[in-house]
């Protein structure tokens, strides 16, 4: 299967996700609005997912995946699967003990979190009671984790990209059914969003063993000490462990900032940490889209092309990521610049969604928008380090960037409330993403192809015209007026992207780029 395939693979069911995606947030927003009760549901969803990104996709991934490939290119499948069962068992054990802790230590994250919430008591007290309910929520998506990196480096990539569609059915499920139950019943109705996340997790893990069990990988946990003991005395589980230290290091720096940003916007007007979730939710169409998608089929083939000494492949791969990423991000962040509002508007403004919600969450996307190239090309350079199990440049990259970011704060902040937070993250991820690029091109691991000046000229004439029918198609609506004409305000806007689409490719088309070549390449 050629790179392309495969991230088209990834981006087909990351689509299919990320639209059931919106359609959740859409069937939260227009429930429960922007709130108190909704800033306590998202903070509460935002620490479980805080240390799932550490156990998961973080910096156990980062850690994991390269050796996993080096062994299964070096030693063979029999003892790969002695390296996954030992992984499991580690994995599994620490699981256990964190979701006890963080069960019983929810208050006190919730008030490291978003001490703002006790602006009003009963938004903290829910928030700690599904924080409770949600935690163990890491356990799941930590083993799919585990899962999907040797899915991945098997090459089966279908199951873990379409896996998220799962919880997004879960918390549709929730929103719709059980919410109105649990207000029949007397109780908070957005408890129900909880239910509907545990939920998700245990169906998402549930699919992975199939999947596990055909290729024969299916991992097996070792119970009692003895198990433990021999699976960290494994010298491939030591080596994950020692990758995972600086790796750890990294995915907490960008979560310290998450921490800190989300602490700032529980100060600020109720609703603000809801306005910055849903202009988020709108960020991970590109970003996983694109930079996950293009990251999860690279970094197994890099780590493999490292490990046989090809560095002229090590290269190719990387330089074919990042013009992909400008390709396709560059006009991504102009429209997100250019026709916010609309978006917000025909995805989000129903129900208990007020055009004051709409104004604020399109500056909140603005902001996001102005760093969405840095953000999706951080997803293809950072596994250029990775492959190569260097995680500490990374990660000293990130501790500057962090302070950077924060400085963006105290001068965003104060001007632009919420938005400015967006905005700072926005920017220190275009830091970012340039420091990674001239890392890669200092120690000699990425040497650009011909080619990249006539290139970034088409893109960029391409985007300018396309910016032009955005600017155009923004005013010419009202949007925010079409409330009531639900279906001809999404009618609209789906002629304005099909529009958008045919006046970004045809104008590459125009100056001779070929697109499919490039593609393929």
């Amino acid at each position: 299967m050629t790179l392309f395939k495969s991230a088209s693979t990834v981006s087909l069911f990351t689509l299919v996700s990320r639209i059931t995606g919106l359609v959740r947030e859409l069937l939260v927003a227009s429930t429960f609005g922007a709130s108190a009760m909704t800033d306590a549901f998202n903070v509460a969803f935002r620490i479980p997912n805080l240390f799932r990104r550490l156990f998961a996709e973080g910096a156990f991934s980062q850690a994991f995946v390269p050796v996993l490939a080096a062994s299964k290119a070096q030693n063979g499948e029999a003892a790969t699967q002695v390296l996954v069962n030992r992984v499991a068992t580690l994995l599994a054990w620490a699981l256990l003990l964190t979701c006890v802790i963080g069960v019983a230590a929810a208050p006190a994250l919730v008030w490291l979190m978003a001490s703002g919430l006790k602006q009003e008591p009963r938004g903290f007290e829910a928030a700690v009671f599904m924080t409770r309910w949600m935690f163990p929520y890491i356990g799941f998506m930590s083993l799919v984790a585990l899962s999907a990196g040797i899915l991945n480096t098997w090459k089966r990539f279908a199951v873990p990209a379409a896996t998220p569609v799962l919880l997004n059915f879960s918390m549709i499920g929730a929103a719709w059914l059980g919410a109105p139950w649990l207000k029949t019943q007397g109780v908070e109705p957005i408890y129900a969003l909880g239910a509907g996340v545990m939920l998700g997790g245990a169906l998402q893990l549930a699919v992975q063993v199939p999947a596990l069990l055909r290729i024969g990988m299916l991992p097996r946990i070792g119970l009692g000490w003895t198990a433990i003991r021999s699976a960290w005395d494994d010298p491939g589980t030591r080596n994950i462990a020692r990758l995972m230290l600086p790796a750890l290091l990294g995915v907490s720096v960008a979560h310290v900032s998450t921490i800190i940003n989300t602490q700032i916007a529980s100060h600020l007007t109720p609703g603000s940490v809801s306005w910055l979730t849903y202009a988020d939710r709108l960020m991970e169409f590109p970003t996983a889209m694109l930079g996950v998608a293009i990251g999860v089929v690279l970094m197994p083939q890099l780590a493999a092309a490292r490990a046989a000494g090809d560095g002229d492949a090590y290269s190719a791969m990387l330089d074919w990521g990042l013009r992909i990423v400008v390709l396709m991000a560059v006009p991504s962040a102009v429209a997100l610049l250019t026709f916010a509002q609309p978006l917000v508007a025909t995805l989000y403004h129903y129900g208990a969604f007020t055009d004051r919600d709409v104004q604020q969450t399109t500056t909140a996307l603005m902001g996001y928008g102005a760093g969405l190239v840095g953000l999706v090309a951080i997803k293809v350079l950072a596994p250029g380090f990775y492959a190569s199990q260097d995680i500490r440049t990374p990660v000293k990259i990130a501790l500057v960037v962090l302070v950077i970011t924060q400085l963006l704060n105290l001068a965003f902040v104060p001007l632009l409330q919420h938005a400015g937070l967006a905005l700072a993250i926005g920017i220190g991820a275009l830091v970012n993403a340039l420091w990674l690029l001239i890392g890669l091109r200092q120690r000699g691991s990425y040497q650009p192809a011909p080619g990249w000046g006539k290139f970034a000229l088409q893109v960029l004439a391409a985007t300018a015209l396309l910016a032009v029918f955005l600017l155009w198609a923004a005013q010419a609506v009202s949007w925010t007026g079409l409330r009531v004409e639900a279906f001809k305000r999404i009618g609209l806007l789906a002629l304005v992207l099909l529009a958008s689409g045919a006046i970004y490719f045809g104008a590459l088309w125009a100056t001779g780029l070929k697109v499919r070549k490039l593609m393929r390449r």
